[in-house]
């Protein structure tokens, strides 16, 4: 879980006094040195207060001497195990989250990474789809039950999040669902809880929600069944609770280069020529975070897909917001995409 670093974030121009103050307050002995835009510019611990007492240096002097300037920082896109590894190799505890732009996000501690707590956050994951698109490999075999890297899609899914400590799994089934729980059963072998909740008809990807209600009080994610990525689940929720969203949804950036010149104009006049040019789009990742709130826009018992939810958050002023996805991620909906996972798994999901 990332820490809450309000408490510790200081300026160049702070005294050593107050800085030593916030650090003996906290219990994380560090303190984060941010600019006036929230970018962190450096670090000052216990240990580099102590130096500068015995250099003579006065506390009532600003820490600007003194700060560590060069910190090793994690982004709120990398992996837990990435994370780990980094703090591995440079030896340290605490390591700096910052988000793509160098803002300081949070502070994660290893003993904390390693510990792996569990959560109380549900898992709600889609795997009732008929995979039109895979067929024949559909044909005897749930989509999300296709093997890549030598086990189902749908494990790597779930090991994913237990590794985060999310361990409480929701699975809307529908298409030869009795494969899914004759592998997954109750979930204890892969040390996640999981029930199962049937859809007698196609409910969309978030039609299915208004069947768990009772079961969800707290933020909740929902995921495709049919993705592979290495997202870090633990940095997008907390992502969710620190923005006080409603609705989260993790988004790629997709790219689509036009393959001729593009001529604009004004009426009949050329304004000018772009050769090839290059769009850029977001799209969406297929994981999502939900507030209850978002819940109760639901209908019951009728079809309902997640970018209608979104729409209805954003018509009824409730804060929605996108959570870039920078890690691996593919989409298997189609046979190219499920011979490229399988091509690729080892190389991503090896370590693990």
């Amino acid at each position: 879980m990332i820490k809450n670093i309000k408490n510790i974030i200081v300026t160049k121009q702070t005294s050593i006094i107050e800085v030593l103050k916030k650090i003996d307050k906290s219990s994380m002995q560090l303190a984060l040195v941010v600019d006036r835009g929230n970018k962190l510019i450096g670090t000052l611990s216990d240990g580099d207060v102590r130096r500068a007492i015995l250099k003579g240096i006065s506390l009532d002097n600003s820490i600007e001497e003194i700060y560590f300037k060069t910190p090793t920082v994690a982004n709120i896109n990398d992996t837990r195990e990435e994370i780990i590894n980094i703090c591995s190799l440079k030896k340290i505890h605490q390591i700096p989250i910052v988000d793509n732009n160098g803002n300081i996000i949070g502070l994660e501690i290893l003993d904390e990474l390693i510990k792996k707590d569990a959560k109380t956050n549900s898992v709600v994951l889609m795997v009732g789809g008929l995979g039109t698109r895979l067929r024949p490999l559909t044909k005897d075999t749930p989509k999300p039950m296709l093997h890549v890297g030598g086990k189902p899609i749908l494990q790597t899914i779930v090991e994913k999040f237990a590794s985060y400590g999310f361990i409480n799994i929701i699975m809307c089934v529908n298409y030869k669902s009795n494969i899914i729980q004759e592998h997954f059963g109750d979930g204890n072998k892969f040390g996640v809880h999981i029930e199962y909740i049937l859809e007698d008809k196609r409910m969309g990807t978030a039609g299915a929600l208004s069947l768990i209600r009772d079961k969800l009080n707290e933020a909740f994610f929902v995921m495709n069944g049919d993705l592979l990525t290495n997202i870090n689940f633990e940095h997008m929720m907390d992502y969710h609770t620190s923005n006080n969203s409603i609705a989260t949804m993790g988004v790629r950036e997709y790219d689509f280069q036009v393959p001729y010149g593009v001529v604009n104009v004004n009426n009949t006049n050329i304004l000018s020529i772009e050769e090839k040019p290059l769009q850029k789009f977001f799209v969406s990742g297929g994981i999502y975070i939900l507030d209850t709130k978002a819940v109760e826009f639901i209908p019951n018992d009728q079809f309902y897909d997640m970018p209608t939810l979104f729409e209805r958050v954003i018509q009824d002023s409730m804060k929605c917001i996108s959570f870039p996805i920078k890690e691996y991620w593919l989409d298997i909906g189609r046979v190219e995409e499920y011979e490229k996972a399988n091509r690729e798994y080892f190389d991503v999901f090896e370590e693990e």
